[in-house]
């Protein structure tokens, strides 16, 4: 678990460097009248620089080094500093009335997961929010948010329900691993022999199909993000074109067994090799599916087990026994728990039975 820091969040105000300069004059003696006159500007300028009122622009560092011998930079750091602090200290001001907002993002559950750092004071914790989305402000990460949700074809069920704040989260996240994929300009006709592939890798472990994977597609333009559900998330995937070159799957492990994983990749992947560059396709829990998402579900269910082989197998006995199911997947060369799911959505086989035959797959700090 990770450890909150129990800090305020006050902003250091930095002084305004005319106070060193009142510092320094008050050591040699000097006034501001004189000052003034060595530098020949206005001593209400001199003085207004010494409270603050005033920027010490470039030109008056470069003339009080020649006139007090302290250099430039020196001046120039001085007052970079202080006004950098002063625009902290008004975002944190403005912030402040924005705190609201925290409960309309997983803020907690980024900090468990080490996504974003941990701290107690509110504003702290705003601002580490609005880092993670990679925005300036509120407004732009509601505007991130409900764009987001707004390009998506969002599908809720009546019985899942899931927070925008918590989808927009997961889906930022995805978006963030992928910004660390090189890939390739992205290529349809390698695209599908990569996915061929690939598909023989249903046999494989995790720790052998997920690094494969996630090569195999960059090297075509497509980067795959595997990233970890929320609680009750009914969300399990999403599809979306990053750059007109490079392509993003994005899946979690919501039903934790391989049968689901791989159907969830698969339909991604039909979504970019059938469907526009412009959309963006969120699958979950959902009711009233869209044609584009049923093209999605056929494909994929296709790609995996092709319907000639499959409908000739559910006519014979084999196809309600675990070895008859585990010769028939070494056949199509896919993983037997693909087959049991694909009969128990069909209902050729009951939801209890050989569940055996598919892997159960969690993240490695579950």
């Amino acid at each position: 678990m990770s450890k909150r820091i129990k800090n305020a969040y006050h902003p250091d105000m930095v002084s305004p460097p005319g106070e060193t300069l009142a510092e320094l004059l008050g050591f040699r003696g000097m006034t501001q009248a004189e000052l003034s006159q060595r530098m020949g500007r206005p001593t209400k300028t001199i003085n207004e620089i010494i409270q603050g009122k005033t920027a010490l622009t470039p030109e008056t560092a470069v003339q009080l080094e020649t006139v007090l011998g302290v250099p430039a930079r020196i001046w120039n750091k001085r007052e970079l500093a202080y006004r950098e602090s002063l625009v902290e200290q008004a975002v944190a001001e403005g912030l402040q009335a924005e705190i609201a907002v925290l409960d309309e993002f997983p803020v907690a559950a980024l900090e468990r997961r080490r996504w974003m750092p941990t701290y107690e004071e509110p504003v702290r914790r705003l601002r580490e929010l609005l880092r993670f989305f990679g925005v300036a402000g509120v407004v732009q990460l509601c505007q991130w948010r409900d764009k987001a949700l707004a390009a998506a074809n969002f599908r809720q069920s009546t019985s899942f329900h899931s927070d925008p704040g918590t989808v927009a989260a997961w889906m930022r996240k995805g978006e963030e691993e992928a910004s660390r994929i090189k890939c390739a300009p992205y290529d349809e006709q390698a695209f599908q022999a990569a996915l061929h592939s690939i598909r023989a890798l249903t046999q494989e472990t995790p720790e052998v199909f997920q690094p494969e994977i996630v090569k195999r597609c960059a090297a075509v333009g497509v980067a795959v993000a595997f990233v970890q559900e929320f609680p009750a998330m009914a969300i399990s995937g999403v599809t979306c074109w990053l750059t007109p070159h490079k392509a993003l799957i994005q899946v979690s492990l919501r039903y934790k067994n391989d049968d689901q994983l791989w159907f969830s990749f698969f339909h991604e992947a039909a979504h970019i090799l059938k469907h526009g560059k412009r959309d963006v396709f969120v699958e979950g829990e959902g009711i009233n599916k869209s044609n584009k998402e049923k093209e999605a579900d056929d494909w994929a269910a296709e790609f995996l087990i092709p319907s000639v082989k499959y409908h000739q197998f559910v006519q014979t006995t084999a196809s309600r026994s675990k070895q008859g199911i585990q010769t028939f997947a070494d056949q199509i060369g896919i993983a037997p728990g693909i087959i049991v799911g694909r009969l128990q959505h069909d209902k050729y086989l009951p939801f209890t039975h050989c569940n055996e035959l598919k892997q159960k797959i969690v993240w490695s700090d579950d």
